[in-house]
């Protein structure tokens, strides 16, 4: 399997279904392995007749974000239009089609005057839909144009208006994401809409919805009978980069301002899903103002009372997304657990959390989970061998796969094995990791150090188009991944335990996990060895450069933070840094400078490649440079790699793959070198 094999493969999305869950659709991306193009092709399946045979439709103009409406039409986001005089601006459009893969369309639904729509949500009564788009606050009507008034090209921030710049994208003073809700009539909005947000209405609400950088449609949720809408909202101003605080509110389409239902809680409110009979709204709520990865717990708000109760408090699992069954008596969430995110159902009435065990052996990663009518749910699958597939299964039985857009594909390549193994890392605990390498290689092979970034997150048994241990497996290495203390799937007291401790249990850790691995498969030749990491694992590449220098023949430190102190003063998400280390710089300088790489540059003499985006504003591409600066003062072999169309990710398809062929010859140039004395 090689790079290009990677950056090529066909990628499975999220599906939809009709309303009755007869019928499911769903998108592949297919990358051209000569141009790398990426194109849709989108398919229909009979979820009703096992063993169906999905079939292949087209719009007629490309698409995005495909969703049935209660009518069963197909709606969806495209830049295209049948009319090659019109101007370019994405629109919502729809087809109706039929099972045979018939279309009729494509039919324009909404095209708003000078207006990108971001996204859409159909009301469950389908008179109504809900369209969003980055306007200006002052626009009392989607369709608006605004009056910057500016003398030059400057954009001019005032210091209480929150966020200047964010993710990879330099915010437009006074303008945010608002959501109007329009009428439908015969399949096309009427009227100017109502904006959620209240408009110029006495206490309405300024914000962005669906949130950023990265909401979207679960962001916002209809009342069963459509006569309102939740949705999530962070309120702009200056505490806005250090607060997590986003809120649900409610709005009844009246164009008053909403109501915030979560203000009790000063944290993260989010994923409103009111149960189908309209009585109740469950979501997700941390606990800790100021901190993003505290747990995720459910709660229900009775809705005529407005009475809340944390449903899961007492288990030690933070969920990732929910959902109610079709007849409302059950709840669906997945969350990380130990490796693997499987799905969970959960008990309206006694908070019982039950794992349904839908894969026969390990879950891996289930995603895109979707309840339909008839005790069954749809959902993807994903592992470190294979990508998205899709599956149905009814009730907790084991599900049956319903796509063979990867599989097929992926028993062409030689085959890898992933070992999970456990150890002793700090404080006595038992950490656990994984070992990925080529299942008929014998030794000795070359070792790689996988570091994932969070730090709370964890390098569990799911596909990656970026950081993907087959891949690199592939190429002849045995990949080791560690979850340290900090990583996600272990209960939150472990997640809790870096806080403050960034280079301490952390290290221990992946010294005590790199030995284990060791140990466990004497074909692996720990002489030869590379550690490479992103985000906070790129930190953790700088910090072994200085803490841990004599152990690895080469380094790869992606988007890593270099210096602690010029980290916090230019990256945007403050509550990120004031969490982990106890507070603004100033406030906890000795704990920002006792975990600071740039510290111990005088003990850096491993050869180490640095590649960053720039733009890069969660970890601004400079400390990219200042780690590539470190290392020229001190005659240390280096490269640097820039990416200048690249945020924190590397996502463009010919990026992937220089991405890759860079990291290869660089692991390659250090771990495969001959024999001198030969």
């Amino acid at each position: 399997m090689s790079a290009r094999d990677l950056v090529t493969m066909p990628r499975l999305g999220g599906p939809t279904a009709t309303s009755d869950g007869r019928y499911a659709v769903y998108s592949v991306t297919i990358t051209d392995p000569d141009t790398l193009k990426r194109t849709p092709r989108h398919f229909i399946i009979d979820l009703t007749q096992p063993g169906s045979e999905p079939i292949s439709f087209d719009l007629g103009i490309s698409g995005y974000g495909l969703t049935f409406g209660p009518d069963d039409f197909l709606y969806f986001l495209s830049a295209d239009n049948t009319d090659e005089e019109a101007e370019d601006r994405v629109r919502v459009w729809r087809v109706a089609l039929e099972a045979n893969g018939n279309v009729t369309g494509p039919m324009p639904v909404a095209d708003i005057e000078g207006t990108d729509i971001g996204g859409f949500k159909l009301a469950p009564t389908g008179d109504a839909i809900a369209l969003w788009a980055e306007i200006d606050r002052d626009c009392e009507q989607l369709e608006c144009e605004s009056n910057e008034g500016a003398t030059g090209s400057g954009r001019l921030y005032d210091g209480n208006n929150g966020f200047y710049r964010h993710w990879d994208t330099w915010t437009r003073p006074g303008h945010f994401n608002r959501v109007f809700v329009f009428s439908l009539e015969n399949g096309k909005v009427t009227g100017d809409g109502t904006p959620l947000d209240g408009g110029s209405a006495d206490n309405a609400l300024v914000g962005n919805t669906p949130t950023k950088p990265f909401g979207g449609s679960g962001d916002i949720a209809w009342a069963p009978d459509g006569s309102g809408v939740y949705f999530v909202a962070r309120r702009a101003g200056a505490e806005e980069p250090t607060s997590t605080d986003l809120d649900i509110y409610w709005s009844d389409l009246s164009g008053s301002a909403p109501v915030e239902l979560t203000s009790a809680n000063p944290a993260h409110d989010s994923s409103p899903a009111p149960s189908p009979d309209g009585s109740t709204l469950a979501y997700l709520a941390m606990a800790r103002p100021g901190y993003e990865s505290d747990r995720m717990v459910v709660h229900l708000r009775d809705l005529q009372s407005g009475e809340t109760r944390a449903l899961t408090q007492n288990t030690d699992l933070s969920f990732g997304s929910l959902s109610w069954s079709a007849d409302g008596s059950y709840l669906l969430a997945t969350a990380a657990d130990v490796l693997d995110t499987p799905a969970f159902r959960i008990n309206p009435m006694s908070g019982e959390v039950t794992e349904l065990n839908l894969i026969a052996g390990n879950e891996a990663h289930i995603g895109s989970l979707r309840p339909l009518p008839g005790d069954r749910m749809l959902f993807t699958r994903d592992s470190i061998g294979v990508p998205n597939e899709l599956y149905l299964a009814v009730g907790s039985s084991e599900a049956r796969p319903l796509t063979d857009a990867v599989t097929t594909r992926m028993g062409e390549f030689a085959s890898t094995v992933t070992t999970r193994f456990s150890f002793t890392g700090a404080n006595g605990d038992t950490v656990r990791g994984q070992i990925t390498r080529l299942e008929e290689q014998e030794g000795p092979i070359p070792a790689i150090l996988y570091i994932h970034g969070g730090p709370q997150g964890s390098f569990s048994d799911g596909w990656s188009s970026r950081w993907n241990p087959r891949v690199v497996a592939s190429q002849g290495y045995a990949v080791i991944s560690v979850d340290f203390h900090g990583s996600a799937g272990y209960g939150q007291e472990f997640m809790d335990s870096i806080n403050r401790d960034w280079g301490g249990k952390p290290l221990e850790d992946l010294q005590k996990g790199l030995a284990a691995a060791l140990e466990l498969d004497p074909q692996i030749d720990g002489s030869r060895a590379c550690a490479m990491g992103a985000s906070y694992g790129g930190y953790m590449v700088n910090w072994i450069a200085g803490r841990w220098p004599e152990r690895f023949d080469c380094l790869v430190q992606h988007d890593g933070l270099f210096d602690l102190r010029s980290f916090y003063y230019s990256t945007e998400e403050l509550w990120f840094p004031r969490w982990d280390f106890g507070g603004s710089y100033s406030e906890a300088r000795e704990t920002y400078e006792r975990w600071n790489p740039v510290n111990h540059v005088d003990n850096w003499q491993t050869p180490m490649l640095v590649i960053t985006g720039e733009l890069d504003f969660r970890v601004p591409y400079t400390q990219g440079i200042q780690s590539f600066t470190a290392l020229q003062e001190r005659g240390i072999p280096s490269q640097l790699l820039v990416f200048p169309d690249e945020n924190h990710w590397v996502l463009g398809a010919r990026n992937s793959l220089q991405w890759h062929e860079t990291v290869f010859a660089w692991l390659n140039r250090w771990l495969n070198k001959e024999d001198d004395t030969e």
